[in-house]
């Protein structure tokens, strides 16, 4: 769905600013996971990437529908692969900080989350459902503010596009 256009006068009551700290803060997160996997080598190149990988798969934390996925796709495409996961969160980062492009970026953050999550956050097959939800925590509650940010207008304030429309006003 598009997202509407800034307005020159946005709406800045408590509700909106406080969606916009949780949009900058997310993207600052983002920022400093994304920096130094795009600025160093280890992650992209000297196997940081894949030690994750086989950890997941190593210590259970894969759904058992990941595990192939990650070992005869992911595994085998594994720098390339790096290099999308190193440039795509910092990207996130960026979009969401300086409120850009916030509803494609938080598309992409939400599947990206959901990956993680189904990707190393499996409890087992024998844990109560609870632990379902507490084994996630560390990507449901980045994909849930995704989540809000595709449905609401976070860059209505503190954004780049709501600077240029007040701008363009003055």
């Amino acid at each position: 769905m598009p997202q509407p256009p800034v307005s020159a006068a946005p709406n800045n009551d408590a509700n909106t600013r406080a969606l916009a700290v949780l949009r900058i803060g997310v993207g600052t997160f983002f920022l400093i996971f994304g920096q130094y996997k795009v600025f160093g080598t280890q992650f992209t190149l000297h196997g940081g990437f894949q030690f994750w990988i086989n950890r997941f798969l190593e210590q259970g934390g894969a759904y058992p529908f990941m595990a192939p996925i990650l070992r005869n796709f992911v595994l085998p495409h594994a720098t390339p692969i790096a290099f999308l996961v190193a440039y795509g969160e910092f990207a996130i980062g960026l979009a969401l900080t300086f409120g850009i492009l916030v509803r494609p970026a938080s598309a992409c953050g939400l599947v990206f989350m959901l990956t993680m999550l189904f990707s190393s956050d499996y409890p087992g097959a024998t844990a109560p459902a609870w632990q379902y939800f507490g084994a996630s925590l560390s990507h449901s509650v980045f994909a849930l503010c995704f989540a809000v940010f595709l449905l609401g207008r976070t860059a209505q304030v503190w954004s780049i596009p709501a600077l240029r429309a007040n701008r363009s006003k003055s």
